[in-house]
């Protein structure tokens, strides 16, 4: 599996931010986004069908982590709103991820956050005091996916390889984290170029604001798109 466009971040605070970024892509151009934690709950489900509305295919990253029967209910309601793709943290264990299987059905991707690419491993050993290399703990995590039945993990690029080695090349890796050669590093800490995250195997890249926040966005698009799609 192999997704030809990079998902582009709609990391706005509101509707209508939205609607003007969208406005500046061509119509009928087919896009892939991300709605996240702020957008959602800014808006709730009314974004999910205006971005649908376009033609749109959508990535809800909510990342869910409750108790097992929370998040099943969740999930049932998530694939009513007809996403492509959404989440949740592995660290909620096997048996909570197993329960989203179940409420999310085969209504589209399902994966799951493995260490959030803004984490060192510095942070992850003081702060959630994991005391093993951040790679042991993705690679963990990433079993532990595989193991309730999901499709993939949110990752970094710089972890696909050992993942897939880990679980198998079907298993698909999406990730966040990607910026163009030379551009700001912003919170990231783990981050590729869009043909290096190719490279090394993602399927899917998550670009935010070297898009969002650019002079052109589509002319910005375009070139992310080009450099992920690039020949190897």
């Amino acid at each position: 599996m192999f997704e030809k466009r990079p998902i582009i971040a709609l990391d706005f605070p509101d509707g209508d931010s939205v609607k003007r970024f969208l406005g500046k892509f061509p119509e009928g151009e087919s896009l892939y986004v991300k709605i996240g934690m702020e957008l959602y709950y800014a808006c709730g489900a009314e974004i999910i069908s205006y971005v649908k509305s376009m033609g749109h295919s959508i990535f809800l990253d909510l990342k869910l982590h409750d108790i097992p029967n929370t998040v099943e209910a969740a999930m049932r309601v998530l694939a009513e709103l007809g996403v492509d793709m959404t989440n949740v943290h592995a660290a909620g264990g096997v048996e909570m991820m197993a329960a989203a299987k179940r409420g999310f059905g085969k209504q589209g991707i399902l994966i799951a956050v493995t260490q959030l690419t803004s984490t060192s491993q510095e942070q992850m050993q003081d702060n959630q005091n994991i005391q093993t290399t951040l790679e042991d703990s993705v690679r963990h995590y990433a079993k532990k996916t595989a193991e309730a039945g999901l499709d993939g993990v949110v990752c970094s690029a710089h972890e696909v390889g050992l993942i897939k080695e880990a679980t198998s090349i079907d298993f698909v890796c999406l990730t966040p984290g990607i910026r163009p050669a030379g551009s700001d590093c912003g919170d990231q800490k783990r981050i590729m170029t869009p043909r290096q995250a190719r490279s090394a195997g993602s399927n899917f890249i998550v670009v935010g604001r070297p898009i969002t926040q650019a002079a052109d966005p589509y002319q910005a698009y375009q070139a992310i798109k080009a450099d992920w799609n690039a020949s190897l």
